[in-house]
């Protein structure tokens, strides 16, 4: 069966309802694919989310410890944030990376893109694995209330399989490195 490559999505009309620096809400009058009037809204990220699993020559990866406002729970990830459109994503990357842990890398990898919630959004991830680590001070926003800790690779692919760690970018990141490792990639 051949999927169509064509919106079956027809838009009337839109609606901003919303905007900041990191957000935007949308609302569309549509005719959905069945050919029915409906509403439809997506949230635009006005940023790409940007990833780093930092991962040492002992196989110890950093993880990042959180109080997340929007889950209203901490949560344990890897370096995450947001990167600046029109931005080299690497860039961010590497200034998260230093602002999170005060982790420099010298060896660089892509690992994967994501779209982390089509259904209701446009917010591209894309994850970035750092090889060649060195040391140097921490430097958290202000908005950051931050623990970092370095964790034994096999520990961090535990926690993401007893559901300790439920950060999409941190899950995906993680069986990654897992599948790499196993196929002999890394």
């Amino acid at each position: 069966m051949q999927h169509p490559e064509e919106n079956p999505w027809q838009i009337i009309s839109e609606k901003e309802i919303y905007n900041n620096p990191w957000i935007g809400l949308t609302e569309y009058q549509v005719i959905n694919p069945s050919g029915n009037p409906g509403i439809y809204g997506k949230v635009h990220f006005n940023n790409i989310a940007i990833g780093v699993f930092p991962l040492d020559e002992q196989m110890n990866t950093y993880l990042v410890g959180q109080y997340r406002f929007a889950l209203g729970q901490y949560s344990w990830e890897i370096p995450e944030g947001g990167g600046m459109l029109g931005i080299d994503p690497l860039a961010s990357a590497k200034r998260e990376l230093l602002e999170e842990t005060g982790l420099k890398a010298s060896r660089w990898t892509e690992l994967q893109r994501m779209h982390l919630s089509n259904s209701v959004s446009d917010e591209l991830s894309i994850i970035y694995l750092a090889r060649d680590l060195e040391q140097f001070e921490a430097e958290p926003e202000d908005t950051e209330q931050l623990i970092t800790k370095k964790v034994p690779f096999d520990d961090v692919y535990r926690m993401v399989s007893d559901g300790q760690i439920t950060d999409a970018i941190s899950v995906a990141s993680v069986l990654k490195i897992r599948l790499m490792q196993l196929e002999g990639r890394l």
